[in-house]
Formats: structure tokens, sequence, C-alpha cells
């Protein structure tokens, strides 16, 4: 009995808490250990490109083996894609704080397509979202990940637009493919250019050209509004 008791000391029973503590603590560390590993592929993958950086590398500058790299993603562009989704949502906090600083309306639209052309101006986004994406994902499903996030981001704004009565009726989420196929061709026209701060003013200028077709003017609102005759009659 003794023995059985000391044995019960030393090693107790794990309390009901103990067992919900623990399954939640690994969780928490292996969404860390994930987390760490995308956060440097996205700084390595963004200064350096896909092809130039190994799962060594990568396991290495974060501190791990490379059997924790490949516990958690399959192989180097599943990686990739998580990246690609993580930029993929900040980009699209930019461009919700830089709209919301613009204000409501048109000028909320064009300072979230300036904001979208001066992010991907930066190496890292620029390399990851507009060049690598396509390529190591395939076009198909990079545009699955850009409709989730950007593309929504878009077609929402689109939409209240219409709904305001400031652009003229149509399909939000058809005009938004158009539109987003349109700023990663910007993008691409102003990483590759000598001059990006001009060439970024001036597509950015076109592309606000081509949008105001689309959109309902005050002066035309007011004429379509029925005159006080007509109303009365």
């Amino acid at each position: 009995m003794y023995l059985e008791y000391v044995s019960y000391q030393c090693n107790p029973a794990p309390s009901r808490r103990s067992f919900l503590r623990t399954p939640r603590s690994q969780r928490e560390r292996s969404e860390s250990t994930a987390a760490r590993l995308v956060n440097v592929a996205a700084q390595m993958f963004g200064d350096e490109g896909y092809a130039a950086v190994s799962t060594d590398d990568i396991a290495a500058r974060a501190g791990m083996t490379k059997g924790a790299l490949y516990h958690h993603f399959t192989d180097k562009s599943a990686l990739f894609r998580a990246v690609f989704v993580q930029a993929q949502q900040q980009l699209v906090a930019t461009l919700t704080d830089s709209a919301a600083d613009a204000g409501d309306g048109w000028d909320g639209l064009i300072a979230g397509i300036d904001a979208f052309i001066r992010e991907c101006q930066r190496t890292s986004i620029g390399r990851i979202i507009v060049f690598d994406g396509p390529a190591i994902l395939g076009r198909d499903q990079a545009r699955v990940v850009e409709d989730e996030y950007v593309g929504a981001l878009l077609t929402d704004a689109l939409r209240r637009l219409q709904e305001a009565g400031q652009m003229r009726e149509g399909d939000s989420s058809v005009r938004s493919r158009l539109l987003l196929g349109a700023l990663c061709e910007a993008a691409v026209v102003v990483a590759r250019s000598p001059d990006p701060v001009g060439v970024r003013k001036a597509v950015l200028y076109e592309i606000v050209t081509m949008l105001d077709g689309l959109r309902v003017h005050k002066d035309a609102m007011l004429f379509s509004q029925p005159r006080r005759s007509d109303r009365t009659t």
C-alpha cells in the first residue's frame, strides 16, 4: 500500500484541466511554428525570389530542422502558397486603410488602386504577388486566392458605388476581375520601368480615365432627376 501511495503521489493522475490545456498548447506551438516558417519564407522569397531559395535555406533561417518544415508543409510550393495568401491578406489591409483615409466613394476607390500599385512597386510584395505567384501556383490557382482577398475587396467597393448611384449598373464581379487584371499588368509595367515613380503616375492616370467611363457624375445625376413639372403632372 505504501508503495502504491508513493507511486500515486509522484505520478498523480492528470486532472481534467491538464487534459484540456495540453492539446491547446500543442496547437498553439504548431501554429506558431508554421507562422514563423511563413514569415521567414515570405522575407526570403520576396528578397531573393522563389527559385533562389531552398527549403534548407528557409529552415536554417527559421532555426528549425528541415523535417519540421515538412511536418507543416508538404513541399516548397505549399509553403509558397501560404506566403501568397498572407501577402494577399496584407495587401487587403493596406488597401482598406488607404481607402478609409481618402473617404467613401470614388476617392476611396482611387486611393485603394494607387495603394495597390505602390505596394506592388515594393520588391517583396510585387515579386510574390505579381511575378512568382502565377508562375509557381499556376494562373488558375493564383486567381482563386486573388478572388478571395483583393478581388472580393474590389467587388464590394464597386458594388457599393453602384448602390450609391455613383457607378453605372453592371456586373461588379466581372468588373472586379477586369480591374484586378489591369492592376496586375500595371504593377508589371511599373516594376520593369527605369522610372517607376513616373510610370506609376502614368498608369494610375490611365486606369482612372478608363474607370471614369463607368462613373455617374453629379451633373449627370442631377440631369436624370425628374423635373418638378414632371412630378406634379
